[in-house]
């Protein structure tokens, strides 16, 4: 794919960000454009840092760890994926947020490793609000008492939710899942929990992210629609 491709695709993302904000009176400064980047070579990812792409999201911890070294060290790393416990302390100082936390024992293991390394982990609270059995995340039910817990840990900071909707053809099917979000975020917010923030609403994909910014998202994770198809290298 030529740089002139991946500008413009970034270009056309953003277009429709701004779009969407104006429409739901937001500041599209509100909105973090995630170029997610997984099975993506460093030479794509150089382009869209070219571009001024400053937060790339990643799946898998050894990639992510690869492409740290090879990548400048201002940018904003975002682990999307769905975190093993025995992986932590690779990239709790590493990543600027982790998104996929979906349980107090994941939690246990980023504050553990955070006061290790002395650092202060970020952290989003992956919900399925689909009740998707294929996906991870807690429960909408058991979401706020999740954050409770986590919250009382030292050297982690939960600061809000993430989401990964079901695939669709139509992006407006899923607009009552991203208002479920927004809403789950509103009532946790309404806790006024110790520790815990709600600032970030980290949802929508390439289909459906324009929905999801038009319900309150403050991270959208966009891989195909700046990169092209994804390619597996077996």
């Amino acid at each position: 794919m030529e740089e002139v491709t991946i500008r413009e695709n970034i270009k056309a993302v953003e277009t429709v960000i701004t779009a969407e904000c104006q429409k739901a009176g937001r500041d599209p400064k509100e909105v973090t454009l995630i170029a997610v980047s997984k099975t993506k070579p460093v030479e794509m990812l150089q382009e869209a840092y070219a571009y001024g792409c400053r937060d790339f999201g990643e799946n898998k911890v050894q990639e992510l760890l690869d492409k740290y070294e090879a990548m400048p060290k201002d940018i904003r790393w975002h682990m999307i994926g769905h975190l093993q416990r025995n992986k932590v302390k690779y990239i709790v100082d590493k990543v600027y947020l982790i998104h996929s936390v979906d349980s107090l024992r994941l939690a246990e293991e980023i504050s553990k490793e955070a006061i290790k390394k002395n650092v202060r982990s970020n952290i989003l609270v992956e919900v399925n609000v689909a009740d998707e059995e294929t996906k991870f995340g807690t429960t909408c039910t058991e979401a706020k008492q999740l954050v409770q817990d986590i919250a009382k840990l030292p050297n982690i900071c939960v600061k809000g939710l993430m989401t990964i909707a079901p695939f669709v053809e139509d992006a407006e099917k899923n607009r009552p899942i991203f208002s479920k979000l927004k809403k789950l975020a509103v009532d946790i917010m309404g806790e006024n929990i110790d520790n815990i923030t709600m600032e970030n609403l980290s949802m929508g994909m390439t289909g459906d992210y324009a929905v999801a910014v038009s319900e309150g998202a403050t991270c959208v994770r966009v891989g195909t629609g700046i990169f092209g198809v994804r390619q597996y290298v077996p």
